[in-house]
């Protein structure tokens, strides 16, 4: 929200909320306490209380009173091929084909808690809200607007937690009522998958149907294009193999009513709605004409820096941002990215760092793949050059010559960045990422100042040869401060990637082609055409991954293409070496462990953990777990 309308919002009994909450939520949805019906009375007996109230759902979106959401010290992604959490590591049993309904690890705790069982908590804040805000007192047509679009945005927000739990479990405990005194909890179940997504979208109808659009909305508030994106998200995600007998037929995880082709269907035409612009006006920041060909240095710094945009705005929001968290100072809503994901050599903690695999799926400028082995057919290893090979043929530096996105998304070695701290100047006068070695005449070894062997901070880091560059903020001195960009939950493109998957799963290949390069043009690449249906899949997710790295959509994608067994491998480190004659190597060492390993298929679906199964043994278990 902006600063002045989380004021505003903060300015009416916080006394009086801090209670309402307090006994409106708990830790699981057996844990009942009464509620104090003149507090609750009080609140729903006033506008503006019930909009503060309303505040608080926002808030508790994931659960604590802090609305990060994916902006979090250890990020979802390194439950992926994507990065690596240098920190926590075992904290993905995910990753590590260990997770069951006793170790869940941050699937089970507050890291991650806007994806787990405890988002039932707000769920019941939302239903008191939804109940009590039918009786407020209007004054006027205008209050009665205002009390409808709290209502939707309620709508909003219930079908939210939903969605997370719903891609996480599967069916659920479907519940649209407070809980009353003396209720029987142990009789309450879960629902199939269908019935399950039916709730969902029933939510977001009413939601659509009640909220503006982004012009008549605050920013941070739940709009009608925000309703109408989410509605895209489930809908896409529900036409996965996973979801259609790939991995069991139990209703619980698979449907039985909604056919893939019918949600395929349906999933293209709420994207392509909001694309017409039906739902509000949003377009991709950038161009999408055509880029120049060949692009020069500069035509890739200036679509980098577009892309990066994205991701470090402050302030208003540009047209490609549906919906998302505003991070200021002033507001509570903190976040310290800088520092939890920067290199070590800036005193910051170097988590989540992009693994080799995922660094090589961006492409070159000119679009062509990256080819590792392109100078030594069959060495997937090692990449050598001397110096006068590199001034023949600068993109022998795997880092050179790849495409506008890779520049806004990795810091690899040699990667410009911010003015170095005091302490550290005399290491990088130049201010480039420092993740190799420096080999001298003698063989002496001098390690480079972000590297695990630096002169500062060493325990922090990387261990496999990158660091996370995607929504790091250039303005912002992680070592001091903390960051005030926002975070963009649900983005444009993203719309237009569900559009351009639902064409090509429904053989409209053409169609789904052209939206594909939509995203490909703004990121300053050419046009990719087939006929083929399988290879514009291929091309299409790996141009997700790309478009979304860091991001936190791969940890859904992996289990909705049922492509994890493919993809989660033990992480190597990347090793590079700079000598003083110049010449250079970069060895990805895969006798070198940095984190080990392995899938287990029973992983696909999180596990409902063992203490909320204890506390209503009724409830059925996922397939797979015990």
């Amino acid at each position: 929200m902006k600063n002045e309308e989380y004021e505003k919002i903060l300015g009416y009994s916080i006394l009086m909320l801090t209670l309402i909450i307090a006994t409106t939520s708990c830790d699981d949805i057996l844990d009942q306490k009464a509620v104090d019906a003149f507090n609750e009375e009080s609140v729903f007996e006033d506008l503006n209380l019930t909009k503060a109230y309303l505040g608080r759902c926002y808030d508790f979106i994931g659960v604590d009173n802090n609305m990060l959401l994916g902006l979090r010290e250890d990020l979802l992604v390194g439950a992926t091929d994507e990065a690596l959490c240098i920190h926590r590591p075992g904290g993905y049993p995910f990753v590590k084909g260990s997770m069951s309904p006793d170790e869940l690890g941050h699937f089970g705790n507050w890291r991650f808690n806007w994806i787990t069982w405890n988002l039932y908590s707000n769920i019941k804040n939302v239903n008191v809200f939804l109940v009590n805000a039918q009786n407020v007192p209007t004054e006027n047509a205008s209050q009665e607007a205002q009390l409808a679009t709290y209502i939707g945005e309620a709508y909003f927000i219930r079908a939210f937690d939903y969605v997370n739990l719903m891609r996480s479990y599967g069916g659920l405990v479907l519940v649209d009522q407070p809980f009353e005194l003396g209720e029987d909890f142990l009789s309450m179940n879960r629902s199939s998958l269908d019935a399950t997504l039916e709730f969902i979208l029933a939510d977001l109808d009413k939601a659509i149907a009640a909220l503006p659009t982004k012009d008549e909305m605050e920013q941070g508030r739940a709009t009608k294009g925000a309703a109408a994106a989410l509605k895209s998200r489930i809908l896409s995600w529900s036409t996965g193999e996973l979801m259609h007998g790939a991995y069991s037929t139990d209703p619980l995880v698979s449907f039985q009513s909604n056919s893939r082709e019918s949600l395929l269907a349906q999933a293209q035409t709420i994207a392509k709605g909001i694309m017409d612009g039906n739902y509000g006006d949003y377009s991709l920041v950038g161009s999408t004409d055509d880029p120049p060909s060949p692009l020069t240095e500069a035509d890739v710094q200036d679509y980098s820096e577009n892309f990066l945009s994205i991701f470090t705005q402050r302030g208003e929001w540009n047209d490609e941002a549906i919906w998302g968290v505003q991070h200021l100072q002033s507001q509570g809503n903190t976040t310290t990215q800088n520092r939890w994901w920067g290199p070590c050599g800036y005193h910051n903690w170097g988590n989540n760092g992009p693994n080799e695999p995922v660094v090589r799926k961006f492409e070159m400028a000119d679009g062509t793949p990256f080819v590792w082995d392109k100078y030594n057919p069959g060495d997937m290893e090692v990449r050598e050059a001397t110096a006068a090979e590199l001034a023949a043929d600068p993109e022998i530096n795997p880092y050179v010559g790849r495409e506008p996105r890779f520049y806004a998304s990795i810091f690899y070695d040699g990667a410009p960045w911010i003015q170095r701290p005091d302490d550290a100047v005399a290491f990088d006068p130049e201010n480039r990422i420092q993740t190799g070695y420096y080999i001298a005449a003698d063989g002496t070894q001098t390690a480079g100042v972000d590297t695990r062997q630096g002169p500062i901070e060493a325990w922090n880091g990387t261990k496999n040869g990158y660091y996370m560059k995607k929504y790091q903020d250039p303005a912002t001195v992680g070592q001091f401060f903390n960051n005030e960009n926002a975070w963009i939950e649900m983005r444009y493109a993203e719309v237009i990637l569900d559009y351009a998957e639902a064409c090509i799963e429904l053989n409209e290949v053409e169609k789904g082609m052209e939206a594909l390069n939509m995203i490909r043009n703004r990121a300053g690449l050419p046009d990719k055409m087939t006929t083929s249906q399988d290879e514009a899949r291929e091309w299409y997710r790996n141009e997700r991954q790309v478009e979304f790295f860091g991001e936190g959509d791969r940890w859904y994608m992996i289990r909705k293409w049922m492509i994890a067994e493919d993809v989660i491998k033990t992480v190597h480190p990347m090793k590079i070496y700079h000598y003083e004659d110049g010449s250079h190597r970069w060895f990805y060492d895969t006798e070198s462990v940095a984190d080990l390993r392995s899938w287990n298929d029973a992983n696909y679906w999180l596990p409902i953990s063992r203490t909320e199964i204890n506390k209503a043994p009724q409830l059925q278990q996922n397939p797979g777990y015990n």
